[in-house]
């Protein structure tokens, strides 16, 4: 498998797109200031304790609380709390535990005003963000992850992931961390931490050592609520957690966020910084390798498929519902259970990779083609597991019901993804009304004189759907060759975007 990861830098967002074999698989959309991701670490101030939900509403700057249920406090609670409140009246020199005598574990069928009340200060952290009107989820379990290790504070236990089959190699990695490790820090061995090297691994065990005392002096510093630990840039994030073999380029569109990428592929995997590339082509990067066309394709609620087969997507604040439809596929009437088993394959692998896409996560239900054979059933059921295996968050998949209907449940850490590909007709603007025709070439020419009175004779880039860049093109000398000798062969670039409607144009 071919995987890229392409990453596109603006002022005030920036865009994630990964591509297996020229195919797009997921996207991120994320506001450079975002504040309250899954892994942020807090030190928060209890608002409210609610003995009914057995959960308490804590502060950490959001707007709305966030949501600390009891199970989620962790049995070594007390020993955290105590913690805190040493390294906040400056009783524990740094982050190091064992100046903290360990308490009983909490019972895990207690209740949370046993342990809790409103004004006591937690560290808490953020395992799912904020979703519509409901404020971020925390965990007092606290965890620091790495590419190879996460760092468990107030546990002595070493786990190995499961997905390392060879029991030698599982007994040498929890062997080799239980000797480095000091007394009350639990470590996750993660699978890609397979066959690496003692001095790999005890450099980056150090290096969340040092992140969790970061972590500790920032508490002791600031007054809650407050972020006390951030987790690293998303992009940073997929790298640690994406990167394999099978990346062979990463592509970044800004300089200085090019510098921080290779930076951190250099720490993280030094053989293999030649994956990173500064990307400064003149079409918009994805423009360029066609991530933008299949964003428009991908990410409405109508997607085609096979052979004219489609998916209706609703996303609803309770569930997500997807309904197959074979849409004017041209098959034998007379093999009407093959045509709907060979529509429902095909829609499995397009649903899968649709989930991965808009991080659809909760409750899934998937309407497919009715089918009569048991056989056929159990078979679409086997390959929905199947294309959803590569989806490293967490879900699972019922049989089809009576009625044809699939269930899937998936994690949701994070907002779904929506993304409007609808737009606003050219022509009328919306009204239904056209307007008296004027050429487009007039307006982008008078665009461009009002620029080039705001810039003096600094440099212009016009923007304009491919149709009409090739209309500005057509002919000897063309419009554009007109253009740049009026304004500067140097200084005016013409630049074809799918992004814009057919005849919208952007001069800057």
């Amino acid at each position: 498998m071919n995987a890229e990861l392409f990453i596109n830098v603006a002022p005030d967002e920036m865009q994630i797109a990964l591509m297996e074999d020229k195919r797009l698989v997921e996207l991120r959309k994320e506001k450079r200031n975002v504040q309250f991701e899954v892994g942020d670490i807090y030190i928060g101030k209890v608002h409210k304790v609610m003995p009914g939900l057995n959960a308490a509403f804590i502060s950490i700057g959001y707007d709305k609380d966030a949501f600390l249920h009891y199970l989620d406090l962790g049995p070594q609670f007390k020993t955290l709390q105590k913690f805190l409140q040493q390294v906040t009246s400056r009783r524990t020199p740094d982050g190091t535990l064992p100046h903290v005598k360990r308490e009983n574990d909490i019972e895990k069928d207690g209740a949370i005003a046993d342990v809790l009340s409103a004004g006591q200060e937690v560290l808490v952290q953020v395992v799912k963000e904020p979703i519509s009107t409901k404020g971020p989820r925390l965990t007092s379990e606290i965890s620091i992850a790495g590419r190879n290790l996460v760092l468990i504070p107030f546990s002595d236990k070493v786990s190995v992931s499961k997905k390392i089959r060879s029991s030698e190699e599982r007994n040498r990695l929890k062997k080799l961390l239980t000797r480095i490790k000091p007394k009350d820090f639990g470590v996750i061995i993660r699978t890609v931490a397979e066959g690496k090297e003692e001095r790999e691994l005890e450099e980056e065990f150090e290096s969340l050592l040092r992140r969790w005392d970061d972590c500790i002096a920032r508490v002791r510093e600031v007054r809650p609520p407050a972020l006390a630990l951030g987790e690293m840039q998303r992009s940073s994030v997929m790298l640690r957690d994406l990167l394999s073999p099978d990346f062979n380029s990463i592509y970044v569109d800004d300089k200085s966020f090019y510098e921080e990428t290779y930076n951190y592929v250099k720490q993280i995997a030094p053989d293999r910084t030649d994956i990173v590339k500064l990307y400064n082509g003149s079409v918009p990067m994805f423009e360029n390798f066609n991530i933008e066309k299949q964003i428009k394709q991908s990410c409405g609620k109508t997607v085609s498929f096979k052979s004219g087969a489609y998916l209706i997507i609703e996303t609803t604040e309770a569930l997500n519902v997807i309904d197959v439809n074979s849409g004017n596929r041209s098959k034998n009437a007379n093999n009407q259970e093959n045509n709907a088993l060979d529509v429902n394959l095909a829609a499995a692998e397009e649903i899968a990779r649709q989930l991965r896409l808009r991080d659809m996560g909760g409750i899934v239900v998937v309407d497919f083609i009715d089918m009569q054979s048991a056989e056929h059933r159990t078979r679409l059921y086997e390959k929905m597991k199947e294309c959803m295996a590569p989806d490293r968050t967490k879900h699972n998949i019922l049989p089809l019901s009576k009625f044809g209907l699939m269930q899937i449940t998936r994690q949701r850490v994070r907002p779904v993804m929506t993304i409007d590909t609808s737009e606003v007709c050219p022509m009328c603007n919306g009204t239904g009304k056209a307007g008296a025709q004027v050429d487009v070439k007039e307006l982008i020419e008078q665009e461009i004189e009002r620029v080039k009175e705001e810039k003096g004779d600094g440099k212009m880039t016009v923007k304009c759907h491919p149709y009409i860049y090739a209309f500005l093109k057509k002919g000897f000398p063309s419009q554009i060759l007109r253009w740049k000798a009026r304004y500067g062969f140097g200084k005016l670039k013409v630049i074809p975007s799918q992004a814009l409607g057919i005849v919208e144009f952007k001069v800057s």
